[in-house]
């Protein structure tokens, strides 16, 4: 038997990069046209990201809680548990979080938003749009499909950067609501990373942004 330390990622790795990309295709058909009401949902939060109150922090809530449920139901159970046998219980860490999220932004309504033009409000706009722009053109920038794009709502990667990016935008830091998708980030960078995909490092880069937001808003402020 050989040794743990002769293990790499790629010894973990449950399916082929080919089959990885064919899965998300067969996935975007089959969920068709909810594609299209996810970036809808996702517009509406970025016009709630604009502004401040007690109900748009909640609506924006209520749509992120929906598609990590979404994607926990259609995405990692319906289809992702045919290739990787851990799909279930990342599903049950996606339930978590939109419960969380919902039990945080909704029934306690301590998910204040930030008005102000600041450093962090920018950072998490632009993640949000990144999540909700870019990534979707980032398989045919690639070569692949349009079928195989990743939108916000329906595809885990882009809903984990765009969940990020309103939690960046937040008043405080609301670190046990950026765990999972902090995991997550961590997960399936490496996944990609060892498919040798050019897009490896988007998650991590994404998480990198969130944290240390989080870290400067949770360090005091020395008064002069």
């Amino acid at each position: 038997m050989s040794e743990w330390w002769t293990y790499s990622l790629s010894d973990f790795l449950l399916f082929s990069p080919r089959t990885y990309y064919r899965l998300s295709e067969l996935y975007n058909i089959a969920i068709w046209p909810a594609q299209i009401v996810m970036l809808a949902l996702g517009i509406a939060i970025v016009l709630l990201l604009r502004r401040s109150g007690a109900w748009q922090a909640r609506a924006a809530a209520v749509i992120l809680a929906a598609s990590w449920l979404f994607v926990a139901w259609a995405y990692l159970i319906g289809h992702y548990d045919t290739i990787n046998w851990a799909a279930s219980y990342f599903a049950a860490a996606f339930v978590l979080q939109a419960v969380l999220l919902v039990w945080t932004g909704v029934v306690r309504n301590r998910l204040s938003l930030r008005r102000r033009a600041d450093v962090a409000s920018r950072a998490g706009l632009g993640l949000f749009l990144f999540a909700l722009i870019v990534e979707p053109l980032i398989a045919p920038l690639l070569g692949r499909p349009w079928t195989q794009a990743e939108v916000f709502g329906v595809a885990p990667d882009p809903t984990v950067v765009a969940t990020l990016g309103v939690l960046t935008s937040a008043e405080r830091p609301h670190w046990h609501l950026l765990l999972v998708p902090l995991l997550w980030c961590a997960l399936s960078g490496a996944t990609l990373w060892t498919m040798q995909s050019p897009e490896a490092l988007v998650l991590p880069a994404a998480a990198v942004v969130a944290l240390i937001v989080a870290a400067c808003k949770t360090l005091p402020v020395s008064q002069p």
